[in-house]
């Protein structure tokens, strides 16, 4: 078997906070006016990731990690997860407000749902004018404030709402309480869960008249009252790799490509690109693979270095 760097097909997400954005921004084949999420690499049952090029073309990311889980995950992922592919990537297109919304940690997840936690990070690759994030406490809070303000319909009032632009990135430890706001593209990373605790939805309802559910009592053991900062601040180094958020689940590092960067690989676990901006050729084993934003390539860890050539921003991905 000869491995190459791997890209699947979009799992596509009506959402009723959805627009077209990534259509028109990252090209997405996406066939409703309320697209909100493509879903690039996902093992979440029912919703499995499958590849669409190369010899693999039509084999789902478990089946291929099953057959190969060294040369695909890398013996540091199995040694921890087994043969569970441990992230979740995807790119959101808010048109309207998400839910304020929050996600336990692993060991309530694990108790409740049989599932991993939450822990995630956005990077934000478009912003409307005057566009925000809904992202924690402004102070330190008490669930007994928490539920005043939530009756009243006032939680707002508690909540820190960051202007953003682009290449804004935010960690979401689980337990944040946090939205992402209308005019706002996205790319998030993930632990693999889809555990979500909705505690206020602006008072929206769809075509029926009905509000969507939400997770009052479930959220109250999981939130994090205190005010804990998100927003991460860094500095882009031209054909470098800039570490940005390092936690138990995931390592990112952004690369701001301008002509040529040889990476090779730290440790013996995949690691994943999502092309953020621009266009980008990847050469490895000799073969050249092109690129562009929106696209998101897992590398398996049998793979030991690629050369990236063009003008693009990536987000590097490990464990």
């Amino acid at each position: 078997m000869k491995f190459y760097p791997l890209t699947f097909t979009p799992i596509l997400k009506d959402r009723i906070w959805g627009g077209n954005k990534l259509k028109t921004y990252l090209n997405k084949p996406i066939v409703s006016e309320t697209t909100g999420e493509s879903w690039e690499i996902s093992t979440v049952p029912g919703d499995i990731s499958v590849v669409n090029s190369g010899v693999l073309k039509g084999k789902n990311i478990n089946d291929i990690i099953d057959l190969y889980p060294n040369e695909i995950l890398g013996k540091s992922v199995i040694a921890r997860f087994g043969k569970q592919f441990p992230l979740l990537f995807k790119f959101i297109d808010a048109k309207e407000d998400l839910s304020i919304q929050l996600h336990p940690n692993d060991d309530l997840a694990k108790e409740r749902h049989d599932s991993f936690g939450k822990t995630e990070m956005w990077y934000v690759m478009q912003a409307d004018e005057s566009a925000r994030l809904v992202v924690g406490f402004k102070k330190d809070s008490t669930k007994e404030e928490y539920l005043k303000h939530l009756e009243s319909k006032n939680l707002v009032a508690l909540l820190n709402e960051s202007p953003v632009k682009k290449g804004d990135v935010f960690f979401l430890e689980t337990g944040i309480i946090h939205a992402i706001g209308a005019g706002v593209v996205v790319a998030e990373i993930q632990q693999t869960s889809d555990i979500t605790y909705r505690i206020y939805d602006w008072d929206r309802v769809d075509v029926t008249g009905k509000g969507r559910e939400l997770h009052t009592d479930l959220a109250l053991e999981a939130i994090n009252y205190t005010a804990t900062p998100a927003k991460i601040e860094y500095t882009e180094e031209v054909n470098n790799s800039v570490p940005v958020v390092n936690c138990s689940y995931f390592i990112t590092n952004i690369i701001a490509l301008q002509d040529c960067f040889i990476w090779k690989r730290k440790k013996q676990a995949f690691t994943v690109f999502m092309c953020t901006n621009g266009q980008f050729e990847m050469v490895v084993n000799g073969e050249i693979l092109r690129y562009n934003m929106g696209d998101t390539i897992l590398i398996p860890a049998i793979i030991e270095h690629v050369t990236l050539k063009g003008k693009a921003t990536l987000l590097e991905i490990s464990i």
